[in-house]
């Protein structure tokens, strides 16, 4: 058998460790002030400080969507076992971490796939191990996979793919599944995560982050077909099997193109 999980994270500003990184000047700043702060330390032109993106290092999760699929052979269409997410106004950081780890460690070991997972996702979680004190050796290659290597087969970036390891521009995930008829980050936006986060509206962060998750999985399927690595026939298993899941279990209006592309694509 074989076992894929899919997945994407969103994230907010540690303000912890950046009040720790600022030092003595940050200690008669309130929150707002240290993430202005910060931002102006790290902001490229047209960002405005208040919002400019930060390093690597300075972002804690805010949630994690995944989705497993399985598969007996290789000719055979892949099934979606479980779609979910967590988000930190519901759940403590550390035990999302957790539960993510956990899931690598399932037998079959899991290829992982995302976008641009190796430049983002990954690393968040390298460090957010590191800061929350969360033992991940799954994640570090522990199950026998190698998921740091960006050149391997147990992880796979799709934007690192399709752009040849950025030989060419890297595609964003809405360009990617124009490529496929959808239209991805219809609602939500990644600069509209913090914000969402700060006003108590982590269920539709959470939404937004499976319907990335729905778009990349049906991306990765579509890359897989055009590797070869993908029969026909189990391609169109696949997004059958995946519209038919996503009827079931996804009925809200923000999964319904993916299952309606789903089902074309299956035909």
């Amino acid at each position: 058998m074989d076992r894929v999980v899919v997945f994407d994270i969103e994230t907010v500003p540690d303000l912890v460790a950046g009040r720790a990184l600022m030092g003595e000047a940050a200690e008669r700043m309130d929150d707002a002030a240290l993430r202005e702060a910060l931002g102006a330390r790290y902001m490229r032109e047209g960002q405005v400080a208040a919002t400019a993106f930060l390093k690597v290092p300075l972002h804690a999760v805010a949630c994690l969507a995944l989705l497993v699929a399985d598969r007996d052979s290789a000719e055979d269409p892949w099934r979606v076992r479980r779609l979910a997410s967590r988000h930190i106004g519901d759940t403590p950081e550390a035990e999302i971490l957790a539960l993510f780890e956990r899931t690598l460690a399932g037998r079959p070991a899991p290829v992982l796939a995302g976008f641009n997972t190796s430049g983002f996702d990954l690393p968040v979680l390298r460090y957010r191990a590191m800061a929350c004190g969360v033992a991940m050796p799954a994640l570090h290659g522990a199950n026998g996979r190698n998921y740091g290597y960006r050149y391997g087969t147990d992880h796979i970036d799709l934007a690192d793919r399709l752009s040849g390891f950025r030989a060419s521009p890297m595609p964003s995930l809405t360009e990617a599944a124009a490529l496929i008829g959808l239209t991805a980050k219809a609602g939500m936006h990644g600069a509209q995560v913090e914000p969402a986060m700060a006003a108590g509206r982590g269920a539709e962060v959470a939404t937004y982050c499976e319907t990335d998750v729905c778009a990349t999985w049906m991306v990765l399927l579509r890359f897989w077909q055009a590797m070869g690595a993908l029969p026909p026939e189990a391609a169109r298993g696949s997004f059958r099997a995946f519209a038919a899941f996503l009827e079931e279990h996804r009925a809200e209006p923000d999964f319904a193109e993916h299952a309606e592309v789903a089902a074309r694509l299956g035909e």
